[in-house]
């Protein structure tokens, strides 16, 4: 038997940032290489990818990254992966085009140029396994799962999926296919679950196509559709609808224009009209019964530029009276909040906003019915649900135990846990490898911990507090007084008393401390730090984060002070 291994270092027991890892003698296999939006704690955060260490640590036995299909869930983390792992890339074409776009964006792996195309009739011979691929249904076209192919059966991995006979071309899942690979033997699949919680029939392509028709063409204002950038059968229904009706259509997206070109250029996105697609700058040239405004947001999140619209941060749109705010793409749980308070500063602004999921059920991922009819075609021996939080793992393992599969022949994996096979071809855990989230802020990759987090979080709802005094090391003795500074802590002009307390509080303890044998800046700042602590949460029932800054005037600066040159040694 072959020695085979299987980890996941992202999209387990939560909601995006797909990532498995497959070792096949000593050989390693990367499925997918995804990113997920922050969670709401995430102050500041960008994005967050997966811990690339394992991969890094063992580039020379990575054989290839390979891609199911083009959306940022799956190849987000690509550019920060090549740019450390610099091995070839795999997936269909419209996901290679798209991949790219995010790899030239980064300065780490803009030369990074190592990518290969295929399709479901690709076969690729890495010795130890060979890889292979089929056409899956998803919201994007040219959807693949991946099949690594061992002597001892295949593991099968979906990437995102659904069944529905109604889709077109580009987007059907080959039925025939996934029969072939069932009948070959199928050692473990790794089975998306985002939708594994119901079992309600989502509606059909064609009706979708029917229901963002009707709602266009029966409003008379300006219709502002927010879909996700990477949502290509939403995007094209849209289009479609619009040009019907005789809207012109201004695309505002961060990505929109190179990911349209893109998706155009290669077939996977027809326009009929092209004369029908305006520059945004030239919105007000029209009738609002004429404009269709199309926003998919920066990073493909599209709730937030909503926000900047109806408060008029928006580079070239404002939300006015008679406007119709459309989201024709359903946000995650996490981003419910965020749903509300989009909505109701849309309403402020005179608009009115609709939700496509409020009149339909609609989602881009098998429900419990689809699970188990994929595992009736491929009849795997092991389960391993992956592709959602914990509870839709778990109502995953929950079907299929309905349709045979049996509970020690199901994993529900954390981040990072190892599995094996054990002489019978059953799952048998193995170990850990480092699987933490990686923060993205800005250029920084990874230099944002909990730690920061805690302090941002802290910033944002208790404020920063700033204490800064002089001393003299050398005479034991205050030079300048405490000067306290505050910023969303108190309003300062209500606060006076409390200020020269915490002044007084703190001139106190330096005078204290100066006053005995030992000196020591972090032990000094320490002081101040809980000494004001204290006093501002007694006074206030808050915690600041507070900042002292101790200044030294050093011994001769006395004698430089006549001639205007005081110098100071700042420790903060």
């Amino acid at each position: 038997m072959s020695k085979i291994k299987i980890a996941a270092l992202g999209g387990v027991r939560e909601f995006g940032k797909n990532m498995y890892v497959v070792e096949v003698d000593d050989v390693i296999f990367v499925l997918d290489a995804g990113l997920k939006y922050p969670e709401t704690e995430m102050l500041g955060v960008d994005f967050v990818i997966p811990d690339l260490s394992y991969l890094v640590e063992n580039a020379d036995r990575v054989a290839g990254v390979f891609l199911t299909h083009g959306h940022p869930d799956s190849i987000g983390a690509l550019p920060y992966l090549v740019s450390e792992v610099p091995v070839p890339v795999f997936g269909s074409q419209l996901t290679i085009e798209l991949a790219k776009i995010g790899v030239k964006n980064f300065d780490g792996s803009k030369k990074f140029d190592d990518f290969h195309v295929v399709d479901e009739s690709t076969e690729i011979d890495f010795g130890t396994a060979v890889i292979s691929f089929f056409a899956t249904t998803h919201t994007i076209p040219e959807s693949l799962g991946i099949v690594v192919g061992t002597q001892d059966g295949n593991i099968v991995y979906t990437g995102d999926f659904k069944f529905d006979p109604a889709v077109g071309e580009g987007y059907k899942t080959n039925i025939g296919r996934l029969a072939e690979i069932g009948s070959q033997g199928v050692l473990a699949l790794l089975s998306e679950s985002a939708n594994a919680l119901t079992n309600l029939q989502p509606a059909s392509e064609s009706e979708i196509a029917d229901k963002i028709f009707d709602t266009i063409a029966d409003w008379e204002g300006r219709v502002i559709i927010a879909s996700v950038a990477g949502n290509l059968a939403r995007i094209q229904q849209v289009i479609d609808s619009a040009i019907k009706v005789g809207r012109h259509i201004a695309f505002t997206g961060h990505d929109m224009d190179r990911i349209v070109k893109t998706a155009s250029d290669l077939g996977k996105l027809r326009i009929d009209d092209a004369e029908m697609i305006i520059n945004p700058k030239d919105i007000n040239q029209y009738a609002d019964r004429e404009i269709l405004i199309l926003e998919t947001g920066r990073m493909g999140e599209p709730l937030k530029t909503l926000g900047d619209m109806a408060t008029g941060r928006h580079r070239a749109v404002k939300i006015k009276d008679g406007d119709l705010v459309y989201t024709v793409t359903s946000p995650t749980i996490s981003y419910e909040t965020m749903v509300a308070k989009t909505e109701n500063i849309v309403y402020r602004a005179g608009g009115i906003m609709k939700m496509l999921s409020s009149d339909l059920i609609v989602s881009g991922h098998a429900n419990s019915r689809d699970l188990q009819f994929l595992l009736d075609i491929l009849q795997p021996k092991n389960l391993m649900p992956v592709q959602g939080e914990y509870r839709e793992l778990q109502a995953h393992a929950e079907r299929a135990m309905e349709v045979g599969i049996l509970p020690e022949n199901i994993f529900l994996a954390k981040r990072g846990e190892v599995v094996t096979f054990d002489a019978t071809g059953n799952f048998e855990p193995n170990g850990v490898i480092a699987a933490e989230n990686v923060m993205i802020d800005g250029s920084g990759v990874g230099d944002i911990g909990n730690i920061v987090l805690r302090d941002r979080k802290i910033l944002s709802e208790d404020g920063i507090f700033i204490a800064v005094i002089t001393i003299s090391k050398h005479e034991k003795k205050i030079i300048s007084k405490t000067k306290v500074h505050t910023r969303g802590f108190v309003y300062v002009k209500n606060s006076r008393n409390l200020m020269k307390e915490a002044a007084v509080k703190v001139d106190e303890k330096v005078k204290t401390y100066l006053a005995g044998a030992n000196f020591d800046w972090a032990e000094i700042k320490s002081e101040i730090r809980d000494t004001l602590g204290k006093f501002l949460y007694d006074q206030t029932k808050r915690r600041p984060v507070v900042l002292p800054v101790v200044m030294e005037v050093r011994q001769n600066d006395f004698r430089q002070k006549r001639h205007g040159k005081n110098k100071k040694k700042v420790e903060k």
